[in-house]
């Protein structure tokens, strides 16, 4: 729900999930938890951060639930372990967690389709005969819908908008691009799509079915997904472009990432996760059904052998050679991250009142650095030797699977991988710059991270395009270098020629007022570039004024 996701996709999108983690190692890991508080509050304080929230929690229990910082700048509040944070995306866990419920209640199958169980849901899908929208596709993205329009993301409510009409808004964005259950694109409009068939099986409102099922028994008695009057008492205002406060968002479709949460909530939430299930001494799911919800499914790739991706609302995120589960969230000015380990039975939640990604990013990179003192390093090696069929797959590819179909003539052009081998390993690299990822060989088809030793890079036999390479939850397919150079070629002579019909009129706009320069095609011929040149620009401004206060403008 940050801006710069926004930018990057041309339109302002709801409920981010944060990208992986970056593995730059810090100066010095932290080995005692007065370590890693130390050097927190170091980083909320050299980088003006308002406030962190923490929920720290292994075997024995939470062992740091607490605060750094200020709730309220302007009113000189301390932030502590009752203030409550918006949790954005993460929120949308608690949509897996009831459908799972239900699912192992017989009263619902995650292979149900959606027209069956809810056919007023406005939503278009060509390939429904064969290839229908069912509950599991609602969960794990691959709907095939692009994410929720701007009319939806800057939508601002305080009515209380009911589950329904906050669907029925703006449903335009809800029709499949790909046939469902092939391709994973993030979508904020499938959640709540499924948070309205739990409440329809039910008969209760979704908040009220998640607070007597979730939140209570997990100990979240704080957590809320409205503006309630604990919220204006202790919700943490939250802060954006340089610490401005921003108004409380009432986000239109509440169950994808409108919860309100204290440190003290996140660590039940968060201890539920490592008892794999349970909370208040009774599982509130069972084991299998959260080991599902942590597996991918309904994708290409993962049934061609993907062991990462995106399950039910939850997935994988790996540090330095270990696999968390996680789920990012974000508003605007105010980021989460709720990230457990299994194997080391630890986790975490970390929220931040601010749109200091890079902050958020470091603070959550020294956490994992603690919880993973301990274990013994992964060690990947390569299997076998790299034959002419292994070496099938190099070449240049485009993604084909973007979250908004808006952005996709910029794929085409500027998010080229170049896939080759190099020392007898598979290198994922961006043709324009930045550092390769590494794979090492399982089979000709299948490759494992070299970090994690996980199968993260698969060939997949996409029903519409055939033959692509899916790379955790990025599918590419294999484009010609003379495609590919051409493209780039078009799109520097269209940059030259836009900066060009600037300058140029610097020169034919002074022979014009100066009457060198007759009427008709001479001039259409220099008006017209200026205009496209102008188009652009205005383009550009317009969505900057817009992205300063998506609310208001």
């Amino acid at each position: 729900m940050t801006r710069f996701a926004a930018a990057a996709y041309l339109l302002l999108i709801l409920l981010v999930p944060l990208p992986a983690l970056a593995d730059e190692e810090a100066e010095k890991k932290p080995e005692t938890l007065e370590e890693l508080k130390a050097a927190v509050a170091t980083i909320v304080e050299e980088n003006d951060v308002p406030a962190v929230g923490i929920a720290m929690v292994d075997a024995t229990g939470p062992i740091w639930v607490g605060a750094i910082g200020k709730a309220s700048l302007e009113n000189d509040i301390d932030a502590d372990e009752d203030s409550l944070f918006r949790i954005g995306s993460t929120s949308k866990m608690f949509v897996a967690l009831s459908v799972l419920k239900l699912v192992e209640e017989g009263r619902l199958s995650l292979d149900d389709r959606l027209a069956d169980l809810a056919p007023e849901i406005v939503f278009d899908n060509q390939w429904e005969e064969q290839d229908p929208v069912r509950v599991v596709h609602l969960l794990e993205h691959t709907t095939g819908w692009d994410d929720i329009h701007l009319p939806e993301f800057a939508n601002s409510d305080p009515t209380p908008l009911t589950l329904k009409q906050g669907l029925d808004f703006h449903p335009h964005s809800r029709v499949s691009r790909w046939k469902p259950g092939s391709r994973m694109s993030y979508c904020n409009a499938g959640p709540p799509v499924a948070a309205y068939i739990v409440q329809k099986i039910t008969g209760q409102d979704f908040e009220s079915y998640v607070q007597e099922n979730f939140f209570a028994p997990m100990g979240m008695r704080q957590a809320s997904y409205r503006l309630t009057d604990e919220v204006e008492e202790k919700g943490v205002t939250l802060y954006a472009n340089g610490n401005q406060p921003q108004e409380y968002w009432h986000i239109i479709m509440r169950p994808s990432g409108s919860i309100n949460a204290s440190p003290t909530d996140m660590a039940g939430m968060v201890t539920f996760f490592l008892n794999r299930g349970v909370a208040d001494d009774r599982p509130l799911i069972s084991a299998e059904s959260l080991a599902r919800m942590e597996r991918a499914v309904s994708t290409i790739g993962n049934r061609a052998g993907l062991e990462v991706g995106f399950g039910l609302n939850n997935y994988s995120s790996s540090h330095e050679g270990w696999m968390y589960r996680a789920h990012d969230g974000g508003v605007i000015g105010g980021l989460t991250e709720l990230a457990y380990l299994p194997e080391a039975v630890a986790g975490h939640a970390i929220m931040i009142n601010s749109d200091d990604y890079a902050s958020f990013r470091e603070i959550s990179e020294l956490v994992r650095d603690f919880e993973t003192r301990q274990l013994d390093a992964v060690v990947v090696e390569q299997v076998g030797e790299i034959t002419a069929e292994h070496r099938d797959i190099e070449g240049l590819y485009y993604p084909v699977n973007p979250r908004q179909q808006l952005s996709f003539f910029l794929d085409r052009v500027l998010n080229i991988y170049r896939l080759y081998f190099e020392d007898g390993k598979l290198m994922q690299k961006p043709l324009l710059g930045g550092e390769p990822v590494e794979f090492v060989a399982a089979s000709p088809s299948q490759y494992r991270s070299s970090e994690t030793g996980a199968i993260s890079l698969v060939q997949a036999e996409d029903p519409l395009l055939g033959p692509v390479v899916q790379v955790g939850t990025m599918v590419l397919k294999s484009t010609p270098p003379l495609v590919v150079y051409s493209q780039l070629g078009v799109a520097i002579l269209w940059g030259l020629a836009i900066v060009t019909s600037f300058l140029y009129f610097l020169v034919w706009g002074v022979r014009k007022l100066r009457g060198k320069i007759p009427a008709g095609a001479t001039m259409r011929i220099r008006v017209w570039p200026l205009l496209a040149g102008l188009s652009i620009a205005a383009f550009i401004g317009l969505f900057v004024v817009g992205m300063s206060d998506p609310f208001q403008q």
